[in-house]
């Protein structure tokens, strides 16, 4: 057997899909319902350290509290009042709906029960290939396939994200992960971030961007969320979408996250989009407890921003794939 290898095991009557890398002690449990990882175990040294803050049991995945680590597609974060136009037509993601019940997050496939398409272990990485459909419904009367592939290799987990359009006419997509992430077992606040962008969302108090420019603010003007260098996260309240991020040589643009008491970091790579921060002050169960990074194609509420239309718009046949994902940084 080699570093690394693919198995199946079971979490109730819910198939879970394990990636090892035996050589440098690093495993991955995603369920094939949500395509949702659980748990992300690091060593580093004679620790092994659990990085992922997923759900813990079958009941929490069934119920996703905080969309952990949720796939998000056909769109991601927020869409104002579950309204909006495309190609002239308008639509509503909630009919039938009024005042607080009018919230459209995160897409539709939190629920999914994706197939297991394909198992694959080598000398390099193992992996698996999720797939499944996002067909026509209330306020989304478009067809996409979606497929999911995870790879564990030497430099950590990587995510890509395809969605096709199989339908007849164009459609908007774009997708998004929200992972939360631990990297010790001191407070979050004594953390250090880093995200190397150029500007912070200006949002609503529903956190939908501002209209236009409005919506950009550049960090020198905020300084407040300015983590352009690593500082401690301290009691800072984050639901904030970072973007203008800057690549490095290989052109991936990292957000990183270390705990300065015990030395382990993670890094959070995307090749474009934005990055949002959450410190999860909002969450019923366990506030503070971790952080979210979540990489996004495009902005919140991208299916009603004339600056966001192109890039999210999938012509008939086409096919774009997001990549992403979670480098370990040793100590």
């Amino acid at each position: 057997m080699g570093a690394f290898d693919v198995a199946i095991e079971w979490l109730d009557s819910q198939p879970i899909v394990v990636l090892n890398d035996s050589a440098r002690g690093r495993r991955v449990r995603i369920a094939r319902h949500g395509a949702c990882v659980l748990a992300f175990e690091a060593r580093f040294g004679d620790r092994l350290v659990q990085l992922a803050d997923g759900h813990r049991d079958a009941a929490e995945l069934a119920a996703r509290p905080g969309s952990r680590f949720a796939l998000l597609a056909p769109f991601a974060n927020r869409i104002a009042d579950a309204r909006y136009l495309f190609d002239g037509v308008e639509h509503d993601l909630m009919p039938g709906a009024s005042g607080a019940a009018r919230a459209s997050r995160h897409g539709f496939v939190r629920d999914a029960d994706f197939a297991i398409a394909a198992l694959r272990a080598d000398a390099h990485a193992a992996s698996v290939l999720f797939a499944t459909t996002v067909a026509p419904q209330a306020g989304y009367p478009f067809t996409l396939d979606l497929a999911v592939r995870y790879s564990l290799a030497a430099d950590g987990l990587t995510l890509e994200t395809t969605l096709r359009n199989v339908g007849t006419r164009a459609a908007p997509a774009f997708a998004g992960w929200h992972p939360y992430f631990r990297v010790g077992s001191t407070p979050l606040a004594s953390w250090e971030l880093a995200i190397p962008a150029a500007c912070v969302i200006r949002t609503d108090t529903d956190f939908i961007p501002l209209p236009g420019q409005d919506a950009y603010a550049p960090l020198a003007q905020a300084p407040e969320l300015d983590f352009r260098q690593p500082r401690a996260i301290g009691a800072l309240e984050l639901n904030h979408t970072y973007t203008g991020l800057q690549a490095d040589h290989d052109g991936r643009a990292r957000t990183r996250l270390r705990d300065p008491a015990s030395g382990v970091g993670i890094a959070v790579w995307q090749e474009h989009g934005v990055l949002l921060a959450f410190t999860g002050d909002t969450l019923e169960r366990d506030a503070r407890r971790s952080l979210a990074l979540e990489p996004m194609e495009s902005l919140p509420d991208a299916f009603n921003r004339p600056d966001c239309a192109e890039a999210i718009r999938l012509e008939p046949g086409a096919a774009r794939t997001f990549r992403c994902g979670v480098e370990i940084v040793t100590p």
